[in-house]
């Protein structure tokens, strides 16, 4: 009877110990959150806060940037960054979702598809200076472009395409495979079963991965540095489509926001540097919120179309 009574003890003494240690571990998990979240809004809120003023500017947001006066905006930097980001969607994403699809769906396991993902995440991390440099000899000075707009997206789109690859692969890995065995038994093809069945099931994820790299594209500075340049002509629509003042012309050199943040801070003289630099960072930081606000919605809504749900 007494050794019961010790066995019992000994067992709620465990249950109490492992309940403290799980209070702990409990209250140092919600600390380590609270601490990211009051990190990340007050770093958002004090790059907002700080300049707003300007980012709230039609003139600031229209106007093209001065060189040794006040008063100058970033309208050319602004449609740079869209332009750019575009474009980079535009070369990476197709590429992106056939790799993708055809690392999950076609190509068979041994050692070639072992390494070409190892590939993939290999070149995802890679530094963004790195892959500037190497866009800089290849597109830049190998393929004569120069600084200009082709040479950025290409670029940008080196180390867009791994990531893009990588989150879409694990998307649709993620769809049960009994949805894709049905679709098979019901006489789809296999690219019919993937077309209809797997990519709108993993729409949300791929959705989120093309918000994270969007981020990157329209936040990049290293890469475009040495690839886009940093300088951004004036504008013109009225401009022949082959006139470095066209905004679609891709053979410009195109300074996006971020350079353009880099640059003034560098080798800013203008009097109004800080009120500029603080108003750039706010337009760029709102940019990105809404581009994610909206990506967000827009896979869902595609989802619920493409699902029938």
């Amino acid at each position: 009877m007494a050794s019961a009574d010790a066995r019992r003890a000994g067992a709620e003494g465990v249950v109490r110990r492992a309940r403290a240690w799980d209070h702990v571990a409990t209250v140092v998990l919600w600390a380590i959150v609270i601490a990211i979240i009051a990190l990340l809004v007050a770093t958002i809120g004090y790059v907002v806060v700080s300049g707003i003023g300007k980012a709230l500017d039609p003139h600031f947001l229209t106007a093209k940037p001065e060189q040794f006066k006040e008063g100058g905006g970033i309208g050319p930097e602004l449609f740079n960054s869209f332009y750019l980001l575009v474009l980079t969607l535009l070369i990476s994403l197709p590429i992106s979702l056939g790799g993708a699809i055809f690392l999950t769906q076609y190509a068979p396991s041994g050692p070639v598809t072992s390494v070409a993902k190892t590939a993939i995440e290999t070149l995802s991390s890679l530094p963004s200076i790195v892959v500037g440099l190497f866009g800089m000899l290849t597109f830049v000075l190998g393929m004569g472009w120069g600084f200009s707009i082709l040479s950025g997206a290409l670029t940008l789109t080196m180390f867009n395409i791994p990531i893009l690859v990588r989150t879409i692969q694990q998307a649709l890995e993620a769809v049960p495979r009994d949805q894709r065995d049905a679709a098979l038994a019901l006489g789809l093809t296999r690219w019919e079963a993937t077309v209809h069945i797997l990519v709108p099931r993993a729409m949300p994820a791929i959705v989120t991965g093309v918000i994270l790299s969007a981020g990157r594209v329209f936040g990049e500075a290293a890469a475009l540095i040495y690839t886009a340049g940093q300088s951004a002509p004036a504008l013109s629509w009225a401009a022949p489509i082959t006139s470095l003042a066209n905004p679609l012309n891709v053979m410009r050199p195109a300074e996006t926001l971020a350079v353009h943040i880099w640059k003034i801070n560098s080798e800013g003289v203008v009097p109004d540097l800080a009120a500029v630099s603080a108003g750039t960072a706010a337009v760029l930081m709102i940019c990105i919120l809404v581009f994610n606000v909206l990506a967000r919605i827009v896979g869902r809504a595609l989802e619920r179309r493409m699902t029938a749900e």
